[in-house]
């Protein structure tokens, strides 16, 4: 029977050790996983990744114009027939003229839901009539600009698009729920607007109530950060692998244990804790990339600065470049395990 050389000793008495030691954050276990394989392989770990990836534009670059239409006090009387008149009076007061962006396309949704009322219900030959007609036309085209200014440049919902530098952790995902809720909501909002149809109000009124429910959050910006950091760092662990893959000794009659113990740490720290995190990252993404696709293509006049941030991370590119290191990643280890003849899935 082959001695143990001391160096595995150490190592599995390090593996052993480090069985009871749980690691509560994604970066922790991600690096703690390439140091125990650079263990194994006697070489040093990798650096820590640069993940650099493309930023949100500024406001003032996303920000697009539209023009204040207001309606003249006589006028806006006569709309009290049709009970508009006590929504204009409530934009045109003090505090309406200061509304955020939310409040404003919650405002612009209702109006528009009452000025479709006062086109059915006000008598055909009324003066106001008219400009009324013209008024709908306008606000049918400015809707989806408004919707476009608060998805991108209110506080609150572009809190949930800036890359926040932190990633989530092993199974904490705060955000998603009330995200993914919100966007299918923005989404059924965009579809009516775009098939020419009014949103009922009590539908409008939960606008607000999704507001409140994301403002504690950053949830797109920490999860595309995420699906970026694990990316890099399992790049980086598979790199370390295959540079030293001449150095995995395996075949009859030969001292396997290097790959037993690369085996070990596959199991422990990779099927046993990054596996699942990786795997729930994948299936948040591809839920709330749907509705993103549709509400943030973005308006050609902002297309240039716009860009990069939606082919990366509301297109796909960055999402397909994560599963392409969780392929290449578990290409390795079924290259190494048939050609060491281990089992898959089996801790040795």
């Amino acid at each position: 029977m082959l001695n143990k050389p001391f160096f595995f000793t150490i190592v599995v008495s390090a593996l052993l050790t480090l069985a009871g030691c749980e690691f509560t954050t994604a970066e922790d276990s991600l690096e703690n996983y390439n140091e125990r394989l650079a263990n194994v392989l006697e070489v040093s770990p990798s650096n820590k990744p640069d993940t650099d990836i493309p930023q949100l534009a500024d406001i003032r670059d996303l920000l697009l114009p539209i023009e204040d239409i207001r309606i003249g006090l006589l006028d806006a009387y006569e709309l009290r027939k049709c009970g508009l008149f006590h929504l204009i009076a409530e934009r045109n007061s003090i505090l309406g003229k200061v509304q955020d962006k939310t409040h404003r396309f919650r405002y612009e949704l209702l109006f528009m839901d009452g000025l479709e009322h006062c086109l059915a219900t006000l008598p055909q030959d009324a003066d106001i009539l008219p400009e009324l007609k013209q008024l709908h036309q306008l606000k049918q085209q400015q809707l989806p600009v408004y919707l476009w200014n608060m998805l991108t440049t209110g506080e609150e919902w572009r809190k949930q698009l800036r890359i926040y530098h932190t990633p989530f952790g092993l199974t904490e995902y705060p955000g998603f729920a009330a995200n993914h809720d919100a966007m299918r909501y923005l989404l059924f909002i965009h579809n009516t607007l775009q098939d020419g149809g009014t949103v009922p109000p009590k539908q409008v009124e939960r606008l607000l109530d999704y507001q409140q429910q994301i403002y504690t959050h950053r949830y797109f910006g920490q999860l595309v950060y995420s699906l970026a950091r694990s990316r890099d760092w399992l790049n980086a662990s598979t790199h370390l692998l295959e540079s030293n893959e001449a150095n995995i000794i395996c075949g009859a009659n030969r001292n396997q244990q290097k790959a037993v113990y690369l085996s070990n740490v596959f199991h422990r720290f990779f099927v046993g804790d990054i596996q699942p995190y990786l795997a729930e990252l994948d299936s948040q993404y591809s839920q709330i990339q749907a509705p993103l696709k549709v509400i943030l293509q973005p308006p050609s006049a902002v297309s240039s600065h716009f860009n990069a941030y939606y082919q990366s991370y509301v297109s796909g590119e960055l999402h397909a470049s994560f599963r392409d290191a969780i392929l290449k990643h578990v290409e390795f280890w079924q290259r190494t395990f048939k050609r060491c003849q281990l089992k898959l899935g089996t801790q040795n």
